[in-house]
């Protein structure tokens, strides 16, 4: 392949996702502020103010986290996923590492986790890749991943103009003949 794949991130989906959280972020202000109201709550330990409170703290902390990631990469002007013929370069999540060399992918699979669906690069040193994070945030969420899933290197369509399933014949083909050069 002569020239890349550029594929951009679609804002659209990161208003949305934007918007999604901010009404997570909301809910757990309201659960804050109106604890009182569970008192009568049919679950015993739900009637607690402090445990509703704490649920709403955990919300505000969550969602507003990935509001700020989401916010982030509305602003992002690099590009979602490059495909050439070195390799393939993520900027589609949190745990992105960047440029992932053919040489070192030993296999590309679709994973569906609930409602999301995944594209795991497996590759040979998982460890070289967790390294390079940039931060130790990074770090743990590529470890995380790599418990989940056998890889650290989990690309998502969520923000991508793209749709998973061509995604993943798309980097298959590449992959396949990319690998067949290798050799």
């Amino acid at each position: 392949m002569n020239n890349p794949i550029k594929i951009p991130l679609s804002k659209n989906k990161l208003i949305i996702k934007t918007i999604g959280v901010a009404i997570f972020v909301l809910a757990g202000c309201f659960l804050i502020v109106f604890s009182d109201l569970y008192k009568d709550f049919s679950i015993k330990f739900l009637r607690n103010p402090l445990v509703i409170q704490g649920i709403g703290v955990i919300c505000i902390l969550f969602f507003g986290a990935i509001g700020i990631y989401a916010i982030r990469k509305i602003y992002d002007e690099k590009l979602g996923l490059i495909i050439d013929s070195q390799g393939v370069t993520g900027n589609t999540n949190a745990s992105s590492i960047g440029f992932i060399n053919w040489n070192d992918i030993s296999e590309i699979e679709l994973k569906q986790v609930t409602s999301t669906k995944f594209i795991l690069i497996n590759v040979l040193n998982p460890e070289t890749y967790i390294k390079r994070a940039e931060s130790k945030m990074k770090a743990k969420l590529m470890r995380s991943n790599l418990k989940l899933c056998g890889t650290p290197i989990a690309i998502t369509a969520t923000t991508l103009k793209y749709n998973i399933g061509e995604l993943e014949q798309l980097l298959q083909t590449e992959f396949n003949r990319h690998k067949k050069l290798k050799f």
